[in-house]
């Protein structure tokens, strides 16, 4: 006898995203989460069995798994691509596109989340503040003496590769700082007020 779950619309996820837990528990009724890694199948053994009217389908960027034309194969009721992430390099999107699956991604969701850890790893590097960390829990100060200050952020002359949202978020974070900002990119933004390399 059929569980309840299998009469749910199928959403496979592949990755799993880190939200995925969450994801699960919003919806614990309203979806059947097909979840591969679970599997002792191969993949692409496991869509061919379990998969064939999945119409939505999760995936994460940066993973080892790229939804290729062999994986898209296996997915004939595929009509939603959800990545959580901005990039979509792990997409074949002309075959998404050919098929008319409609994909989604974060967008700008992340953006001033990303620029606030690259501007807090930017001042970890240049005051030496993790280094710091490390010498005082060795115990080292007590022998080795000070540690050295690091250097300081304010007024540095700072480039940035790719000017898109998170570049455009770290850019104003460091406008804070004092810096003088370059960037550089595919083309030139006519709206901002850094020099363009």
């Amino acid at each position: 006898m059929a569980s309840e779950a299998e009469h749910l619309p199928q959403v496979l996820v592949i990755g799993p995203p880190g939200i995925f837990s969450l994801l699960e528990s919003q919806f614990p009724n309203r979806f059947h989460f097909l979840k591969p890694w679970l599997s002792q199948l191969p993949l692409l053994q496991f869509l061919t069995s379990y998969a064939q009217s999945t119409q939505a389908l999760l995936i994460r960027a940066g993973g080892s798994i790229k939804l290729t034309p062999a994986l898209l194969h296996c997915l004939p009721s595929l009509k939603l691509v959800v990545t959580a992430s901005v990039g979509v390099d792990h997409l074949d999107l002309p075959e998404l596109r050919r098929r008319g699956v409609a994909v989604a991604t974060a967008g700008n969701l992340f953006s001033e989340d990303a620029a606030d850890m690259a501007v807090g790893l930017l001042i970890d590097v240049l005051r030496n503040v993790s280094a710091a960390d490390r010498f005082v829990r060795q115990g080292l100060w007590s022998t080795k003496g000070g540690f050295p200050l690091g250097l300081k952020l304010s007024r540095k002359r700072i480039g940035i590769v790719g000017l898109g949202k998170i570049g455009c978020e770290v850019a104003k974070r460091l406008e804070g700082f004092g810096c003088r900002i370059s960037y550089t990119s595919r083309t030139k933004k006519p709206l901002v007020p850094y020099s363009y390399y």
